[in-house]
C-alpha cells in the first residue's frame, strides 16, 4: 500500500505544501440540533461552510454524504463500492500516487472517517491532519473562500483492499467463537442506554466503553501522545496481539478508534463498519444496557 503516517502535524503541512503529490481533503460534516418533537438532529454536508466560511488554502472538499458513501446502501456513511470510491477519487485529481491528507473543522471524526475508507479501498499513501482546522487557525493559518478549479484524473488504484469487520464477525466475537475485544466508542450515557438516539439503547453484548473524545487533546483537538493512547486503551483491552474491532453509532466516531490504534502501530483491529445502524437492523439481536 505504499504507506504514509496516519498523522501529519500542521507544520508538517506548512513544510511540505509545496509537494506535487499532496492533495489535501476537508472532509467535514455537520450535525443540526434536533427539530422539537424529535430525538436527533439532521447530519449536513460541510460544503456551504467550506465555500463561504472558508478553508485551508488550496484543499478539496470531499463529499462523505454521497461521493465517499454508499448511497444505495441501507445505512447512511457505509463504504462506497470501490468504483464509486475510484470515480470519487477522480472527481478530486487523486492519483494513487498523491499523498491524501485529510482534515475536518470538528474533532477529527470525519476526517477519520474517510482515512479509513482510503486505506480499506487499498489507498495507503493517506494521513489525517492532526488538529484539524481548529488546530491550524489556532498556529496563525488562513483561510480561502470558494472552490478553485482543479484537474480531474482517471484513478485506478491496485492497492490491495483492507479487512472490515462484518455483522457476522461481531456475532462471532459475542459468542466467544473468536477471541478479541469489541470496542464501543459512544459517550457514556449512550453506551449504558441511559440515553439513545437509535430506536433501542444500549450496546452490543460484551463490548467495553472508550468515549472517542477521551482520545483527544481538549486544549488544541490533537490526538493525546502515542504513550497516553495506548494507556486509554489499555485501560479496556490488554493490547497483547488480540484481534480488536471497534464500533459506535454509524461507523464515525469509532473510525477515531482505529486511527488512534494505527498511531500506536497496533495491527490487528477492524472496523464495524454500519456499527450500531447495521447491527440494529435485525431486531432478534441484542442490546444490553449499564456501564
Amino acid at each position: 500500500m505504499n504507506e504514509r503516517p496516519p498523522l501529519v502535524t500542521v507544520e508538517w503541512l506548512r513544510e511540505n505544501r509545496d509537494d506535487p503529490s499532496l492533495v489535501l481533503l476537508d472532509a467535514s460534516v455537520w450535525l443540526d440540533r434536533a427539530p422539537e418533537g424529535q430525538i436527533r438532529g439532521e447530519f449536513r454536508s460541510g460544503l456551504d461552510q467550506y465555500i463561504t466560511s472558508g478553508h485551508i488554502p488550496g484543499a478539496r472538499f470531499a463529499d462523505l454524504f454521497t461521493e465517499f458513501s454508499d448511497a444505495e446502501a441501507a445505512h447512511p456513511f457505509t463504504l462506497p463500492r470501490r468504483e464509486q470510491f475510484e470515480a470519487a477519487a477522480g472527481r478530486l485529481g487523486i492519483t494513487p500516487e498523491s499523498h491524501v491528507v485529510i482534515y475536518d473543522a470538528i474533532k477529527g471524526q470525519w476526517a477519520a472517517r474517510l482515512w479509513w475508507v482510503f486505506r480499506t479501498l487499498g489507498h495507503g499513501r493517506v494521513s489525517v491532519l492532526d488538529g484539524g482546522l481548529r488546530r491550524y487557525r489556532a498556529l496563525g493559518g488562513t483561510l480561502e473562500t470558494g472552490i478553485a478549479p482543479y484537474p480531474r484524473t482517471t484513478y485506478r488504484n491496485k492497492g490491495t483492499p483492507g479487512p472490515y469487520a462484518s455483522r457476522a464477525d461481531v456475532l462471532d466475537l459475542v459468542a466467544r467463537r473468536t477471541e478479541g475485544t469489541l470496542i464501543c466508542l459512544l459517550q457514556p450515557d449512550d453506551f449504558a442506554g441511559i440515553i439513545s438516539v437509535r430506536s433501542r439503547a444500549g450496546h452490543i453484548p460484551g463490548s467495553v466503553n472508550l468515549p472517542f473524545d477521551t482520545l483527544i487533546d481538549e486544549k488544541d483537538n490533537t490526538l493525546l501522545p502515542a504513550e497516553e493512547l495506548r494507556s486509554r486503551f489499555r485501560a479496556v483491552t490488554p493490547l497483547e496481539g488480540e484481534r480488536v474491532i471497534t464500533y459506535c453509532g454509524g461507523g464515525i466516531a469509532s473510525t477515531l478508534g482505529a486511527l488512534s490504534l494505527a498511531v500506536i502501530g497496533y495491527g490487528n483491529t477492524l472496523e464495524y463498519d454500519g456499527s450500531l445502524a447495521d447491527w440494529l437492523s435485525d431486531p432478534e439481536l441484542p442490546l444490553v444496557t449499564g456501564r
